[in-house]
């Protein structure tokens, strides 16, 4: 599908991108959002919190959020796209990714950017609750990097989900793993391992055999988390291994159901391999649209609603 040309020009301040991504992600709120919770048992003993914003008994649609890294379903971009859903009479299901939700996991396993079963899983509860007709996919960051998966893995995807949309997507975890660690995120970098590193201790008091004290100490970036943690509780060799069997860019070819990326060119999370335009060339069902301007989830427009927020809705109506 040739490229999508963006219309999206933020006001003068938000055209730095980080300016829009620090304002977007620690100053914007959005209220009159009303969500209720509800525990989804896992198969493997596990949990996924969801929260629920219904638009109508009667919606026949619903929208499945993804939250970012170290995210959450009450983050301003999730709120502000189940507002958006909403209004359309569209149903808002905002996952909280395992260990998301304020509560720390059962398992020595948690969330990462490949663990498209956790979404398999919320998409299948989805389709026994309600007789819903249309089921619609938005990830953002690494929720994105899971929802593309999750299209071009290859599973028979349920004939109700009907598009997706994913926003500032890491589509190859190197390459973004590689612009993180330079010295213009290194505030970004801290804050992650800072989080990052406080769930690894929760973690360790559950299970102390299998976290040391010498293994939170040797993370000092964010590879050496998935190095120490993420490969090792998740099946993956190192953080190199992570990074190659999860990163999305390999299964867009294989995306049959529409989607919309959005990735901003100024976003400094995406290294180069993160803008797959030979991908969207040659694959009809895959839309790219790369603004100048955005940040990592930073779409600031005017009246607190969101340009990918207002894009996720046009998309959808363009396709009928």
């Amino acid at each position: 599908m040739p490229l999508v040309a963006s219309t999206y020009r933020p006001p003068f301040p938000f055209r730095n991108g980080h300016f829009s991504t620090i304002y977007s992600g620690l100053i914007r709120s959005v209220e009159g959002v009303r969500q209720k919770r509800e525990r989804l048992e896992l198969v493997d003993g596990d949990f996924l919190d969801l929260d629920w914003s219904i638009a109508s008994e009667k919606s026949t649609k619903v929208v499945i959020l993804l939250h970012g890294l170290e995210g959450n379903a009450q983050r301003a971009y999730i709120t502000g796209s189940a507002k958006a859903f909403n209004a359309e009479g569209v149903d808002a299901c905002s996952v909280n990714l395992r260990s998301c939700s304020g509560e720390t996991n059962r398992l020595y396993r948690s969330y990462h950017s490949g663990a498209t079963e956790d979404l398999e899983a919320v998409v299948n509860h989805i389709l026994t609750l309600k007789n819903y007709r249309e089921i619609i996919l938005k990830g953002f960051s690494l929720g994105g990097n899971l929802t593309l998966k999750y299209l071009g893995e290859g599973r028979t995807v349920p004939e109700q989900v009907k598009a997706a949309i994913a926003v500032s997507v890491p589509c190859s975890l190197h390459s973004s793993l590689k612009q993180l660690l330079l010295p213009k995120n290194l505030v970004y970098a801290i804050r992650f391992k800072k989080n990052l590193v406080e769930k690894l201790k929760a973690k360790q008091q559950l299970f102390p055999d299998k976290i040391r004290d010498a293994d939170i100490k040797a993370v000092v970036t964010l590879k050496d988390f998935d190095d120490v943690y993420t490969s090792k509780a998740h099946g993956f060799k190192d953080a190199l291994d992570y990074y190659t069997q999860c990163s999305c860019l390999q299964f867009l070819p294989n995306i049959k159901v529409p989607a919309l990326l959005i990735n901003a060119r100024n976003d400094s999370f995406l290294g180069p391999a993160c803008y797959p335009e030979k991908e969207a060339e040659e694959n009809q069902n895959l839309f790219l649209e790369m603004p100048h301007y955005g940040g990592h989830v930073g779409f600031f427009d005017r009246q607190n609603y969101y340009y990918t927020e207002k894009r996720a809705i046009k998309f959808l109506n363009e396709l009928g």
